[in-house]
């Protein structure tokens, strides 16, 4: 969430900010006048209480009459308190449910638009021209047959569509990206974590997942947890209402999980293959902060899904995200979209968030410094997102027969193999 003394002295930005991300511009007003109310019964409480308290002294040195009457009006002020500190949890409550609605506000420099007014920041790599290398390039579903590393017919059978196996050197395939991408994060200072997959209900509303993406979200209704869609949900959680001293900061993890997407809203997109699935393996960076590191520690986050995605010789572009495409909690968002030779375009295959003070202020997260206690800012980045990965990778390495090379880079992590062959071969 953010903090309220701003919202209290800007609050053009904050509407400003609603407007450009499409969101309910009169939630500002409504919180504004929410704000007003609980400041309002918050004061009206405290005189209430100090006047009990001052009739309290009058009563014990009063007589007669005098005492009688003191005694009822202790008896009016203490229903008045009563009421009055009703009045005050509800107003507080009420503060807290419109500003749990509002969004991150965006930084200055984020594009504003929606999904299409994306900024291209560089094109790296050129995409192979088939054509001059005379053959038709295979799609990654096609392949996944040939090499025996995809099944989704089979995984259709048993869990129904957006599902798949990864087989053979599909499943080797996988292993060999999660512990190259884990060595890499390492490498940079990262704490290697294997997270959770289920989480309560304020671990996924702290990140922000409850709000405009809620219909992507599994939950559990009997027992009441989440199934996570990313590791950025425990990995913000991890440090749930506690203070960490600054001196500890930047704190770095690496989370690999399973992930759970609804894909609400997606009917008749990506239906073939795993590029759109229910459940799929993804590594992802997580970092805490000092607030004025934020925006430095993005920048790093973002080279460090850019060097790998450069160990796989992938051809991609880095965008900086619009407005309207940001999800709750980002300020701003990266992504990089790598090029499918066979759908002839980029396809999101990372992206990493500055989050700001936003999800640590829901958590309860602070540093503890110089300054005293404050909030600090937390920051995601995907590594390696894996079903996405192996399109990329297959489509784009692909041999006319078939077989498909291996980047050297990877080549470590698949007992040295420097070619996927097809099966039978």
């Amino acid at each position: 969430m953010i903090d309220l003394r701003l919202l209290r002295v800007d609050p053009d930005r904050v509407r400003a900010s609603q407007r450009a991300r499409g969101e309910d511009v009169e939630l500002v007003d409504a919180l504004l006048a929410a704000d007003e109310r609980q400041r309002s019964s918050s004061s009206r409480y405290d005189e209430l209480r100090n006047e009990q308290r001052q009739m309290g002294k009058q009563v014990a040195q009063a007589k007669g009459d005098e005492k009688a009457a003191l005694l009822e009006r202790t008896k009016e002020i203490a229903a008045e308190v009563k009421a009055a500190n009703t009045a005050q949890t509800e107003a507080e409550a009420e503060v807290q449910r419109l500003l749990g609605g509002l969004a991150n506000l965006l930084d200055p420099d984020a594009p504003i638009g929606g999904e299409e007014d994306f900024v291209t920041l560089e094109e790296v790599g050129t995409p192979r021209d088939f054509a001059a290398e005379g053959f038709e390039p295979r799609d990654h579903v096609e392949l996944g047959k040939i090499l025996g590393a995809i099944d989704t017919e089979r995984a259709a059978k048993v869990s129904g569509s957006r599902f798949y196996y990864l087989t053979g050197v599909g499943a080797l395939l996988e292993l060999a990206l999660v512990n190259m991408a884990i060595a890499q994060a390492t490498e940079a200072g990262f704490i290697p974590m294997i997270t959770p997959a289920l989480v309560k209900p304020r671990a996924m509303e702290g990140t922000g997942f409850l709000g405009q993406a809620a219909e992507n979200v599994f939950h559990l209704e009997k027992d009441d947890f989440y199934l996570v869609g990313t590791s950025e949900v425990p990995l913000a959680g991890y440090h749930m209402d506690e203070i960490l001293d600054a001196d500890q900061l930047p704190l770095r993890y690496a989370g690999f999980s399973p992930c759970f997407r609804r894909e609400a809203g997606t009917y008749g997109k990506d239906t073939r293959g795993i590029i759109r699935v229910h459940q799929f393996d993804k590594v992802e960076m997580f970092s805490y902060v000092a607030p004025e590191d934020a925006e430095a520690e993005h920048k790093r986050l973002l080279q460090w899904e850019r060097d790998f995605l450069d160990k796989l010789g992938l051809a991609y572009r880095v965008i900086d995200v619009a407005s309207g495409d940001l999800g709750a909690s980002a300020m701003r968002k990266y992504d990089i979209e790598a090029w499918i030779p066979t759908q002839g375009k980029y396809r999101e295959l990372t992206s990493t968030s500055n989050c700001g003070e936003f999800q640590a202020r829901r958590l309860g997260i602070r540093m503890r410094g110089e300054e005293g206690n404050r909030p600090l800012a937390t920051l995601n980045g995907t590594l390696c997102a894996v079903p996405r990965t192996i399109v990329a990778l297959l489509e784009t390495h692909q041999l006319a027969d078939g077989s498909v090379v291996v980047p050297e880079a990877l080549r470590p992590y698949l007992g040295g193999r420097e070619v996927l062959e097809p099966v039978g071969k």
